[in-house]
């Protein structure tokens, strides 16, 4: 196979979308994917671009979200200019929801950390969330709206990138999948695929949940899979104009009139399973925020395999191995983090220089933990 300035191991959203910002540069870019690139998590989410951190414990992780946001715009722009697509996005906004009248502190503390980062965060009373909503529920007893919220339809924005992605050049092979680094000591020259090698300047490894099942690349991101269940519903009596947040479950319009619920956390290895026990609850969670979803429909139920590492932060740039850059592990967070995790990989791989500190989020911090344990 011919060499190639970079080639990225895995083609979803965020290896799509890389290959994208490369090969706009003018570099000679090829994707590998086991599969039809885009049916991973790409094709599960549910298009969410939310900066703020879901606790205090993922704060660091709100400059380079800000960031993505602040690309979004720009990078959607280009993606639909050039292929034709609308990838439906909506910035509606979005309210957190509280059922509880014990809750006031859990208020607080996504108003503190919304306005600590500088976003917009307004406390509602009950009759005030629903007269924005006047679907929900009448048990609901406050609510934050965060007005700047905004979602996408993740598979025509997946589905955009990789054609964006094509229009520029890239060479996308579906069906031959990563299997190892190939090195030569303290270089990587490429990927060996499942039909031979391939050699490339830069080899990107964003290949999702799978990405420790690549020889050599477990130790820079052992990213494990956490099962998300999902369903999409419909319900002509119901028109949401925000995403809708209770606790970790939530309700995402989308421009044909779905809703998508979700959804699940659940650590079982790489099964994709959807269960009863997961649809009762999401299902569960659907009806206490809209009770009129009792008569929707549900036209789909699937499952995704989220890339988790051990902290719960991505797992982003250069390695100690010349030429490999990582770019795997957003867990919750590959929707909104991909405009930034394109952008950072491309100014890498053609400046050595990064506009964002990708410090924290290093490959390398998980080499640093074992040689702090001895091993």
């Amino acid at each position: 196979m011919k060499p190639y300035d970079a080639v990225v191991a895995g083609g979803g959203l965020i290896g799509a979308s890389i290959a994208f910002e490369l090969a706009a540069e003018g570099l000679r870019v090829a994707v590998f994917d086991a599969q039809n690139p885009g049916r991973e998590a790409s094709w599960a989410s549910a298009g969410m671009i939310s900066p703020a951190p879901e606790s205090s414990e993922m704060a660091s992780l709100l400059p380079i979200s800000l960031a993505s946001v602040r690309l979004y715009p720009e990078f959607i722009r280009r993606v639909e200019d050039l292929t034709g697509r609308s990838v439906g996005y909506r910035k509606d906004g979005a309210l957190d929801l509280l059922l509880d009248e014990t809750g006031q502190a859990e208020i607080d503390e996504i108003l503190a950390l919304h306005r600590g980062a500088g976003l917009r965060a307004e406390a509602l009373s009950g009759p005030e969330a629903r007269r924005i909503e006047p679907a929900l529920t009448s048990e609901l007893r406050a609510a934050v709206h965060r007005p700047d919220e905004a979602s996408l339809d993740n598979r025509l924005f997946t589905e955009a990138t990789l054609e964006a992605a094509r229009r520029k050049g890239v060479e996308i092979f579906a069906g031959n999948g990563s299997e190892a680094l190939w090195t030569d000591g303290d270089v990587c020259k490429g990927l060996e695929l499942q039909s031979g090698r391939v050699e490339a300047r830069w080899t990107v490894i964003a290949a999702g949940c799978f990405s420790a099942r690549i020889k050599g690349v477990a130790a820079y991101a052992p990213v494990t899979p956490a099962k998300g269940q999902m369903m999409a519903l419909r319900c002509d009596s119901v028109n949401l104009k925000k995403d809708l947040w209770l606790g970790h479950m939530y309700l995402v319009p989308r421009n044909d009139g779905r809703i998508i619920a979700g959804s699940t956390v659940e650590y079982e290895g790489f099964d994709r399973s959807v269960t009863v026990a997961g649809m009762k609850r999401i299902l569960s969670g659907a009806t206490k925020l809209v009770p009129a979803l009792e008569s929707a429909r549900i036209e789909e139920t699937w499952a995704g395999l989220r890339p988790d590492s051990p902290d719960h932060l991505p797992i982003l740039g250069p390695t100690d191995l010349d030429g490999l850059l990582i770019a795997t592990g957003h867990f919750r967070s590959g929707i909104l983090l991909t405009p930034v995790t394109a952008r950072l990989i491309r100014e890498w791989v053609t400046t050595q220089k990064v506009s964002e500190d990708w410090a924290p989020f290093s490959p390398m911090r998980f080499q640093r933990v074992r040689q702090s344990r001895g091993a």
